[in-house]
């Protein structure tokens, strides 16, 4: 792990890495002299019980106005400028500024934006961490330009409940948590797309259940085996936010570019440094902290402009909005992100001088990045590809999910899960305006030649299992057959257990036999887009799934590319947005 980059700057130790606020005040100092503190997460609930899991306890909601975590951001693709001299220079800090608004409103960060001020010691101030911590099967394949040459972006976003400094203890209660393991409470995927026309947020609960990979903390070298059915948000202290990454690309078969993470005192920082968001209740609401669940959120009935701890309390707020489930705090946390994005892009606020220093050294002392988004000169990239996505559109949406029917309370991803997350591989907008493409899902760029089609050893497998009707017997001889019809001689089926696959797909363990794949998924007329690479695998192999349960010839099903209605979409440019209040919690 690297420490702070660009300024010159020595090593960092994993507190630092994590979040700690250099400058921050001692950390003897206590909870009790602070207004509540409690927050959502005041020290009672699961926490302790689950393996730190914390339902409630010492950090839900992390800085869940960092549901922004942080930003993304994509250096290649940007294209940073340098300072100029005189007023040039000065005109050209304040555009740069403007542009960056955009960034800091979608994850609550602003340090893309600090462009050039006292440039070294911004950059002195930034830490850093690796991307993926996981093992080599267990990571998506990078993402593919499209025909044009361009690439889609993805950067997840984490807000950590660290209590690692005295300011971030204060803010986040729990008392008994000081500087114990940090969770990932708060985990958004930013999509960009390739042609920068459109921006899509999926959230993912952090009440979910998921399989978390086998990770290696970089620093100890400590190996943290593979979990099933765990918590999310437990990634996070497993070696540190590489493993959030790894276990996102294990579930979702997508490729991050990035990752930034914020705490609790740059939410706070950020959010004064902005001057107040527009938010809206439909009814007096007072999360009241009395049973050590509330987030102290306290507002009447109406819009109002938040900013500072208020704004760190709303983005926090799960009992007192609708459901008091996590679900209905992702809502607030989407509407939040939506009316800065056309506040900050409407009115340019971010001008002046004391509060943009403000902003960038709060900005670049509370982020964490990973290695390849290390300075300022990359964010500055990524806020510039940013800029380029109109605010009409820009889609929130949150994973679909259902409770778990083993541990109340906790949520799965569903097949609606499986087909967003899809979408966002194949680049569709969620929005449903994308123009009609030439080729949805772009074929792989293929370096080698593949070999002639009787040297190619497949091994075919039958994985048309299904809940319902079981594997359909004999399709792994009988799609060999085909195959040796069509002149692969040397392809043998393969008697190993069928495994379930949804639908047919055709996997291969190194680069070199890509094209061989691919020769292979034509023959058949398997879209290119079900040719994967993965190191499960020894060689070709061809997953005869549950969509070619019988017959000779395949036919792949047609795709559905509308965005599932139980991810709930919100549009960043929808200015109806309103909180409805459970009548629990008014005044």
């Amino acid at each position: 792990m690297s420490g702070a980059r660009g300024g010159g700057a020595g090593p960092v130790g994993r507190s630092t890495v994590r979040g700690a606020v250099p400058g921050a005040e001692d950390t003897t100092s206590t909870a009790a002299d602070e207004e509540s503190g409690a927050g959502e997460e005041s020290g009672t609930g699961e926490r302790a019980g689950d393996g730190g899991a914390g339902e409630d306890a010492g950090g839900d909601g992390g800085p869940d106005g960092s549901d922004g975590g942080g930003d993304g951001g994509a250096g290649e693709n940007g294209g940073g400028r340098r300072a100029g001299r005189g007023t040039d220079r000065r005109r050209r800090r304040r555009r740069v500024l403007r542009w960056s608004a955009t960034v800091l409103a979608l994850v609550i960060v602003g340090g893309a934006g600090a462009g050039y001020l006292y440039y070294e010691h911004l950059n002195a101030n930034i830490k850093s961490d690796r991307l993926n911590l996981g093992d080599a099967k267990d990571r998506a394949a990078e993402t593919r330009a499209n025909e044009a040459g361009q690439k889609a972006l993805n950067i997840l976003l984490i807000g950590s409940d660290a209590r690692d400094t005295a300011e971030n203890q204060k803010l986040g209660g729990a008392r008994d948590t000081f500087n114990g393991t940090p969770l990932a409470d708060v985990q958004m995927l930013l999509h960009v797309s390739a042609d920068r026309s459109n921006m899509s947020v999926v959230s993912m609960p952090r009440d979910t259940l998921l399989d978390i990979p086998k990770c290696t903390d970089p620093d100890t070298g400590e190996v943290f085996r593979a979990l099933t059915r765990e918590i999310t948000n437990s990634s996070l202290g497993r070696g540190g936010p590489g493993c959030t990454v790894a276990t996102w690309e294990k579930l979702t078969d997508i490729h991050i570019d990035h990752f930034m993470m914020i705490d609790f005192t740059g939410v706070v920082s950020m959010a004064d440094a902005i001057g107040g968001v527009p938010v809206c209740v439909d009814a007096n609401i007072h999360s009241h902290t009395s049973t050590g669940k509330g987030s102290g959120l306290k507002l009447a009935k109406g819009t109002h402009d938040i900013k500072g701890k208020q704004a760190l309390q709303w983005l926090r707020t799960r009992y007192g909005f609708e459901d008091d489930t996590d679900l209905a705090r992702a809502k607030a946390q989407h509407m939040y992100m939506n009316s800065m994005v056309r506040q900050l892009r409407s009115e340019a606020k971010l001008t002046n001088p004391n509060g943009l220093r403000k902003l960038a050294e709060a900005a670049t002392r509370a982020i964490t990045v990973d290695d390849g988004l290390d300075s300022v000169k990359k964010m500055y990239d990524l806020a510039t590809e940013l800029q380029k996505v109109p605010t009409e559109r820009i889609t929130m949406t949150t994973m679909p999910n259902r409770y778990d029917t083993v541990q109340p309370g906790r949520v799965v991803p569903t097949d609606d899960a499986e087909k967003l997350f899809r979408l966002v591989r194949e680049d569709i907008a969620l929005d449903g305006k994308d123009a009609a493409k030439a080729t949805a899902s772009p074929s792989p760029t293929v370096t080698d030649a593949a070999a002639a089609d009787d040297e190619i050893a497949v091994q075919v497998r039958n994985g048309t299992y299904t809940d319902s009707l079981g594997a359909a017997r004999g399709r792994a001889t009988a799609v060999t057959e085909v195959l040796v019809g069509k002149g692969f001689t040397a392809a043998k089926a393969d008697s190993s257990p069928a495994t379930a696959e949804k639908t047919t797909v055709i996997r291969y363990p190194s680069a070199d036999l890509q094209a061989d794949a691919l020769r292979v998924a034509k023959a058949l007329g398997v879209p290119a887009g079900r040719v994967k690479q993965s190191t499960e695998v020894s060689g070709v192999t061809l997953f005869v799934g549950a969509d070619w349960r019988s017959g000779t010839a395949y036919k792949a099903p047609v795709e559905d590319d509308r965005t599932p209605t139980s991810a709930e979409t919100m549009n960043a440019a929808d200015t109806s947005q309103c909180m409805h209040v459970d009548p629990a919690y008014t005044w």
